[in-house]
This record gives C-alpha cells, sequence and structure tokens, in this order.
C-alpha cells in the first residue's frame, strides 16, 4: 500500500493547483467584474477577453495552461525517484484538469478546462502538445469560434497520440486513456456550445461581454 502513497499524494496536489481558478483570482485582483457573471458566465480565458482587457484574458489563458503543465513535468523529472513514470505524470495532468473543471476552492463550478488541458499534453508530450494546439489555432483563425477549435482539437488529441506511438514518443495506454478522457470531458463541458453552434448563436473570438 505505502508504495501508491507517492502517487496519491502527487494526484491531490495536482488536482488542488488545478483547482485554482485564474480566471477569477486574475480579474479580482485587477479590479475586474468576475467572469462568471458576464459573457457565458465560463471562468476561462476567452470569457474574461470578453471584458476587452487582452492583458488579464492572456494573463489566465497562461496561468490555466501553467498549472496543467506544472505537475506533469515535474513527476516526468523528478518523479522517478519515488517509482512515479509517465502513466503517473499523465494522470497527475488529468487531476490538474480536473481541478480546473471542478474546483474546490471555487464550490466546485470551474470553467471547460481547454488551456489547463493544453498544458497538460504539453507536459505530456510536447510535439502533440504543438501538433493539438496547431490544430486548435487553424480552426479558430477559419472559423472564429474557440468552442469549435476546442472540440476539433479534442478529438485529435487522442488520434495524434496512436498515430506517433512509437515513432514520436513511446505509446503507453495508461496515457492513451489519459487523453481520451480529457478529450470525451472536453466535449461534454462544450455541449451547452455545441447546441449553440448548431443554431448559429454561438459568440465569436473577440465578441464583448453582454
Amino acid at each position: 500500500m505505502s508504495s501508491y502513497i507517492p502517487s496519491l499524494i502527487a494526484i491531490v496536489l495536482s488536482y488542488l493547483v488545478g483547482s485554482l481558478s485564474f480566471a477569477v483570482i486574475v480579474s479580482k485582483s485587477l479590479g475586474m467584474a468576475d467572469p462568471r457573471s458576464y459573457g457565458s458566465k465560463n471562468p476561462g480565458a476567452t470569457n474574461v477577453l470578453r471584458s476587452g482587457n487582452k492583458g488579464a484574458a492572456l494573463a489566465t489563458l497562461l496561468l490555466d495552461a501553467l498549472k496543467g503543465w506544472l505537475p506533469v513535468f515535474l513527476i516526468h523529472h523528478f518523479g522517478a525517484a519515488l517509482g512515479l513514470g509517465a502513466g503517473t505524470a499523465a494522470v497527475a495532468g488529468l487531476a490538474a484538469f480536473l481541478g480546473h473543471l471542478y474546483p474546490v476552492f471555487f464550490g466546485f463550478q470551474g470553467g471547460k478546462g481547454v488551456a489547463t488541458a493544453a498544458g497538460a499534453l504539453v507536459g505530456i508530450e510536447p510535439l502533440l502538445g504543438l501538433a493539438t494546439g496547431v490544430t486548435w489555432l487553424i480552426i479558430a483563425v477559419f472559423f472564429r469560434y474557440s468552442s469549435l477549435a476546442s472540440i476539433v482539437a479534442a478529438f485529435f488529441a487522442p488520434a495524434y497520440y496512436l498515430i506517433g506511438g512509437q515513432i514520436a514518443w513511446p505509446l503507453d495506454l495508461a496515457v492513451l486513456l489519459v487523453l481520451v478522457s480529457i478529450s470525451l470531458l472536453l466535449v461534454w463541458r462544450h455541449r451547452e456550445n455545441i447546441r449553440r453552434l448548431a443554431a448559429g448563436t454561438e459568440s465569436r473570438l473577440g465578441s464583448k461581454k453582454t
């Protein structure tokens, strides 16, 4: 049982780091309105951008990505001495992602987790994160829907991992299961966006708060 304690501690700490809702923290520190009170009411970088404060939106994006990347990076580089491998690192990324979705410090009411998932992907495999990020960017630039770009990128992330397995990186079943879980949760969290996309009422990138 004791052999599992380092993994459990790492996963719990990753969840707690993920529970830091930087959209709310950054907005409050700058004297801005709570992002849960306008626009999509989603505490994430895209909704903070609707406030018109691009600096706050960028800070939110980077910090949300950082909290997904940091636990994975630390386990990859320092976890071997504690018996923590690639699978544990990936699960820690998932835990940080779940923390963003259901943050213990903010009444379990979190965002959609796109930036945090992106950070976790970069931590798991930098090239995988890059490929998925480029996919998001292409869809966002051409269609100007953050939600659509996120949904498409979510579908491609596990596919890229499988395609690149044993070529660009080792293929690990635990990592694959984590990627599939993150992708399914991302799509689930965007279910209202999917309805609005189908109805033609989804807000485009850059639209201001209402």
